[in-house]
């Protein structure tokens, strides 16, 4: 009955799983199925899964990680077999079954919510074995009965901010160990700096001579990008039209003081595939002809390798997007976050990680007024805002330190300490 029950999941999910293989020589380490790579559109959510990755192989170099993504097309895949070159495509339906039979434990990875409750369940369904989950945001709208006993029956979840795990709490979540936990895209260490300074060249960007600003919507507008298919909704829609000027001008008027200030330049670049055309309309286009002399627009996307090439070469990033900022902290770069509250909850992480005044919330007039002279003094005291970055990741990894550890206790010793 088992066997049959693997089968039909085999079947049932058809799409690619990988595997890091040989990170053990003996084969002896534990096995982990890790479920992530949630969409490939944005270079912060393509970046969950490889700083997981990473972690995985500085903490427990001895296990084999698989990896059950949903998506690594469009170049993703190759990116992550550039990092880890034992990465193994298990692209049948014998290996997708081989992966439930062999490995010991699930790890839900980092995301905006429970983002796989049908593996979770079909992975208890088919075997019983444990599972935990790294990383997420806990938004109520995503807190259902249904998510608050995955929670619970898990053997530890940790929320990537405080504000989602008092949620958890306040809906009966009920697992032993829930704590905050950061996205896993700190992690990330990929580089492709081959491109970026390339790049970098063409436009006379100078490491350390610039900042970068990324544009956002209040709503991710899909329906813009062909292969998405997804028809336009038209509420979302015209939330985007009537904030984007509000949540731009800001930008612009940073933008405007760090050139005229300062000898820095700015770049306008994507997190998403719907951001350079915004980028162009709502901020380059629009700034004065002086200042728009020393900006540079990036007018194509670029994956999380390069980007981050891009980004560790800069002197800081400010913008309206969450995963580029978390990224740069993670890499030892300044950052600061412009946020509102359909974004979640999840901007809140940069107070749990000690930048609260590198936060702003642009739901709050004061705060929209406040945000650009942050940028301005991020730009102008270069050397202590990089200390107060490498202050942020140290945090960071102590608690990665603390997840790894209760990982590695849950597989070592068939539970965990509490």
């Amino acid at each position: 009955m088992r066997y049959s029950f693997l089968v039909f999941c085999a079947w049932l999910f058809p799409s690619l799983a990988l595997s890091v293989r040989g990170l053990s020589a003996d084969g002896s380490g534990p096995s982990i199925l890790l479920r992530s790579s949630w969409q490939t559109i944005n270079v912060g959510d393509i970046g969950h899964t490889p700083g997981v990755l990473a972690l995985l192989e500085k903490h427990m170099p001895d296990a084999e990680v698989r990896l059950w993504p949903g998506d690594v097309s469009h170049g993703v895949r190759e990116m992550l077999e550039a990092r880890f070159p034992r990465l193994v495509v298990l692209d049948s339906r014998d290996k997708i079954l081989e992966a439930f039979e062999e490995c010991d434990f699930l790890l839900h990875g980092s995301g905006p919510y429970l983002v796989a409750p049908d593996s979770i369940e079909k992975w208890v369904q088919a075997t019983g074995k444990p599972y935990g989950v790294f990383g997420i945001t806990f938004p109520p709208d995503r807190a259902g009965e249904r998510e608050v006993k995955l929670l619970s029956e898990a053997e530890f979840v940790f929320f990537r901010d405080t504000v989602s795990l008092e949620i958890a709490r306040d809906k009966g979540v009920t697992c032993p160990i829930m704590e905050f936990g950061p996205d896993g895209a700190f992690g990330v260490d990929l580089r492709n700096d081959a491109r970026a300074r390339q790049f970098l060249a063409t436009h006379d960007l100078a490491s350390g001579e610039f900042l970068c600003c990324i544009p956002r919507y209040r709503h991710t507008p899909q329906w813009v990008i062909p292969r998405k298919n997804v028809a336009i909704d038209e509420k979302k829609h015209e939330v985007n039209q009537q904030w984007k000027e509000h949540d731009h001008a800001p930008l612009r008027e940073a933008i405007t003081k760090v050139v005229r200030e300062t000898s820095l330049k700015v770049l306008i670049c994507p997190e998403d595939e719907t951001q350079m055309a915004l980028g162009k309309e709502m901020i380059f286009d629009k700034l004065p002809s002086d200042v728009r002399e020393r900006v540079v627009w990036r007018e194509d996307f670029w994956l999380t390798d390069e980007a981050l090439s891009v980004y560790v070469n800069s002197a800081g990033l400010f913008g309206n997007e969450m995963h580029s900022p978390i990224m740069c902290i993670g890499n030892g770069v300044p950052a600061i976050v412009c946020r509102w509250e359909s974004q979640t909850s999840k901007g809140f992480m940069w107070r749990d990680i000690g930048l609260g005044d590198w936060l702003f919330d642009f739901d709050q007039e004061n705060e929209v007024r406040a945000m650009p002279e942050a940028v301005l003094t991020m730009a102008k005291e270069r050397d202590k805002a990089r200390l107060r970055a490498i202050e942020a990741l140290g945090v960071a990894n102590q608690k990665f330190d603390r997840m790894m550890t209760v990982l590695e206790d849950c597989l070592q010793e068939g539970n965990i300490k509490k």
